[in-house]
């Protein structure tokens, strides 16, 4: 993404078009002041400031202006498109000055296995938001304020260093990878202090009615306390909106562990479905016999929690895999500003590579697929190891339902029923640019042809909105 703070104009004039297509929600980067004025956000200094104070030298931030922003949330909210947030809540970075304090070194492999006695330590843990001056929050953080640091200014020495002082451990509720994957990186926030937690349940309240927000993303959900977030998602809800989505990056393809977080989270929140993503992986890379379709939804939260994923894609395998997330009954589909754009380096990533829009330019076309065509009840045809398929049977505001087929092999066909009450109609491929239509039989049954490698998205020819998509 270019680093020219023009991405929340930019997305203001997009979102019309994509709102046309079939985009009822949009997941935004962190749009609070980073440590450097050019990065993603992640780099998280102060939640507060929304690109309207001059600080870490910029007043916008990677993405613009604070003015920009409301200008974008106002057009969301006339469009009807709600908008989530990406919170980053776990640590803060870019302090404003150091502080001295005691910690003990940790084995960066296992967190709970101190290597040396404690010892005192300068860290970068001051934050004053001088430029900010108070405004929406006189909070100001110290060390005592956070948990764990992977700098000692005062020897010059990297490693992981856990603060120590009164009631002040790694949380225990976190991921028990290397041990305790409490800390992630930069200045880790001590969320049982009790002073970090109101400050950081006052932002939840303040940014959510500030930008009439639909919900947020929580970044590394793994590294902060399970209950926290569980206390920060009902003060939102009860103080701000009361049906605030919220999707955490709990970034594991250990589908026990996916499962274990979403009931500590009392299933109050999505999560990305990462073992799917696995499954993407690894049937792109695959071929003959170890290549097999049939499987590639086993052991994902899909399968097991469907009201409760959100999944990502990866590049590989994408036209395939925005097909089966898109056009299915399960789960919450999440579409790559990337892919349906296209990517190019900024200037400080030459070595990214200029990408062009994924799935050969026919992803709005799945897009514009879903908001007509995928209702109803589903019927699954996962009986041939590299041809799969489904049939969407409509409901009574949609009543022409789809057919979508799946090849990671060479051209196939597959018998699907669609319905007696589509009998003698004509369908046709959406995906392909041809005429080529298929006749469903008298009994409802219709032979959907695939090509090589590819999917299809097969719907009635005189089906709602087929002028639709000859502008896509």
């Amino acid at each position: 993404m270019p680093a020219d703070r023009r991405y929340w104009r930019r997305l203001e004039h997009a979102l019309p078009g994509l709102k046309a297509i079939g985009f009822d929600r949009l997941w935004i980067p962190p749009g609070c002041k980073g440590m450097d004025p050019l990065g993603n956000g992640y780099d998280i200094y102060d939640l507060y400031d929304l690109g309207e104070f001059d600080q870490k030298g910029a007043t916008a931030t990677k993405w613009g202006t604070k003015q920009e922003l409301e200008a974008l949330m106002r057009e969301a909210q006339h469009l009807g498109v709600a908008v989530y947030w990406d919170a980053v809540l776990n640590h803060k970075a870019g302090a404003d000055h150091v502080e001295r304090f005691t910690a003990v070194p940790v084995d960066p492999k296992q967190r709970t296995a101190e290597i040396s006695k404690p010892i005192q330590v300068d860290g970068w843990v001051g934050f004053d938001f001088h430029g900010r001056n108070n405004a929406y929050s006189a909070m100001k953080y110290h060390w005592h304020h956070f948990s764990g640091i992977d700098w000692d200014d005062m020897r010059k020495k990297g490693g992981i260093y856990k603060i120590l002082g009164p009631n002040k451990d790694w949380a225990s509720d976190v991921s028990t990878e290397n041990g305790n994957y409490d800390y992630l990186m930069f200045a880790d926030l001590d969320l049982s202090h009790p002073e970090v937690r109101q400050d950081l349940l006052h932002w939840g309240t303040w940014i959510t009615t500030a930008l009439s927000l639909g919900g947020m993303r929580l970044d590394a959900a793994k590294h902060f306390s399970s209950g926290f977030q569980r206390a920060f998602v009902e003060h939102v809800r009860a103080t701000a909106n009361p049906d605030f989505f919220v999707m955490a990056e709990y970034w594991t393809g250990d589908i026990r562990a996916l499962l274990g977080y979403l009931e500590q989270m009392d299933e109050t929140v999505a999560a990305y479905d990462v073992p799917l993503l696995g499954n993407f992986s690894r049937a792109s890379y695959r071929k003959g016999a170890a290549a097999d379709l049939r499987g590639i939804l086993q052991n994902t939260l899909v399968q097991q929690k469907p009201n409760h994923a959100v999944t990502p894609v990866e590049p590989s395998f994408k036209l395939l895999a925005y097909a089966l997330i898109l056009l299915r009954k399960e789960g919450h589909p999440c579409v790559f500003y990337g892919d349906l754009y296209g990517t190019r380096p900024n200037s400080q990533h030459h070595h990214h590579r200029t990408t062009p829009p994924a799935c050969n330019g026919k992803l709005p076309i799945l897009i514009q697929a879903r908001k007509l065509y995928a209702y109803g009840e589903q019927q699954d045809y996962f009986d041939h190891p590299n041809c799969i398929g489904f049939v969407r049977y409509g409901n009574s505001s949609h009543a022409c339902g789809l057919v979508c087929l799946l090849s990671n092999a060479g051209p196939a066909q597959k018998q699907m029923y669609v319905g007696s009450r589509h009998a003698n109609t004509e369908w046709v491929d959406l995906l392909q640019a041809t005429t080529i239509t298929i006749t469903i039989d008298r009994h409802g049954y219709g032979v959907f042809p695939i090509g090589a490698m590819t999917a299809g998205v097969w719907v009635p020819l005189a089906g709602q909105g087929q002028e639709s998509f000859q502008a896509l």
